[in-house]
């Protein structure tokens, strides 16, 4: 594995199309490990509905960049205070889903700075009941990668204040809030860390304290191409917020083990016409192209039944049932 350095930027577009420039250009015959740190921005979720995640007003009044990434997932609100990471790599066949794989590695660094931290749920660390990190993965084309967020000195109350809480996320976890929920690492470490420190000591632990570690140097020429990607795509009002189509019928749910739909459809004449799949769920397909075959199928039961049983529904949205799928959709 080797380390590419961000060169210090916390612009997040810069930083998630670098993410993405080292999984698609990069060569394949090496896996990567990125860090970075963003100024105060939201992180949105390769298949949520941006405008119904964040608090636009506190958005507006606090200048948040707002950035979709790549991976499946929830909302995170990132700043100065908040370490994030990557592993970039080829895609095995058996990785996609395992975050404990790629925490793994994180979570024997905190443990070696005295934070007795350990992964919960699908996605998540925590140090007791409060959590520290969330996890998301993007696979395409034979690579993944696999990132996270390391809460180590964030502004908590901007976190609660940027984004829209889905409650049902906090009543399934048995807990009041997010304010309750989400703790900083800062708090559990028994001697002081700067973030910049607190990076260093992660990177040595992931290189099992190896004092030449191996760094991939980016040319001229590929940072060129990062800051185009990043002005084409993570600059781009369409990739950030994109349009939603007018509908008619909505159904959310949450569905233990796989995450949150949001499935909106546009009926007209018994005919589904158009289709939107919103959530924070993980799959290695494009929920866009689920939601395209949808159009033109009849809006009645059986119809609905058909075309899921041709559905590959774990390559699109992950761990979730034939069953569930259809409570979705009528």
């Amino acid at each position: 594995m080797r380390f590419v350095s961000n060169n210090g930027i916390t612009d997040p577009a810069m930083n998630l199309a670098l993410e993405e420039y080292i999984l698609r250009s990069l060569p394949d015959h090496d896996d990567y490990l990125l860090f970075y740190i963003n100024e105060p921005s939201i992180i949105i979720g390769k298949n949520q509905n941006t405008v119904e995640e964040i608090n636009a007003e506190y958005v507006e009044a606090n200048k948040l960049h707002v950035v979709r990434r790549l991976s499946g997932g929830g909302a995170v609100y990132h700043d100065l205070g908040n370490l994030n990471f990557s592993f970039i790599m080829k895609d095995d066949g058996k990785s996609f889903h395992n975050f404990k794989k790629f925490t793994e590695p994180v979570v024997r660094a905190l443990q070696e700075l005295g934070v007795d931290a350990a992964m919960t749920g699908r996605n998540d660390l925590q140090v007791g009941e409060r959590k520290i990190s969330g996890n998301a993965q993007f696979s395409t084309k034979g690579k993944m990668f696999s990132h996270g967020t390391l809460l180590f000195d964030s502004e908590i109350e901007n976190v609660v204040s940027a984004l829209k809480v889905n409650a049902e996320k906090y009543v399934s976890k048995s807990t009041k809030s997010i304010r309750s929920r989400v703790a900083n690492i800062v708090e559990f470490l028994h001697e002081p860390l700067t973030i910049e420190q607190f990076r260093q000591k992660l990177l040595q632990s992931i290189f099992e304290q190896s004092q030449d570690i191996p760094f991939y140097e980016l040319s001229d020429d590929d940072w060129e191409k990062v800051r185009k990607l990043a002005d084409e795509r993570y600059r781009s009002w369409e990739w950030n917020y994109g349009r939603s189509p007018a509908f008619n019928v909505q159904q959310k749910k949450r569905i233990e083990g796989a995450g949150t739909f949001d499935v909106r459809l546009q009926v007209e004449e018994g005919l589904i016409v158009g289709a939107a799949i919103y959530g924070d769920f993980f799959g290695r397909g494009e929920s866009a192209e689920a939601a395209e075959k949808l159009i033109g199928t009849r809006y009645e039961a059986a119809a609905l039944k058909q075309l899921t049983a041709a559905l590959d529904l774990p390559f699109y949205f992950g761990p979730i049932t034939e069953e569930d799928w259809l409570g979705l959709l009528i």
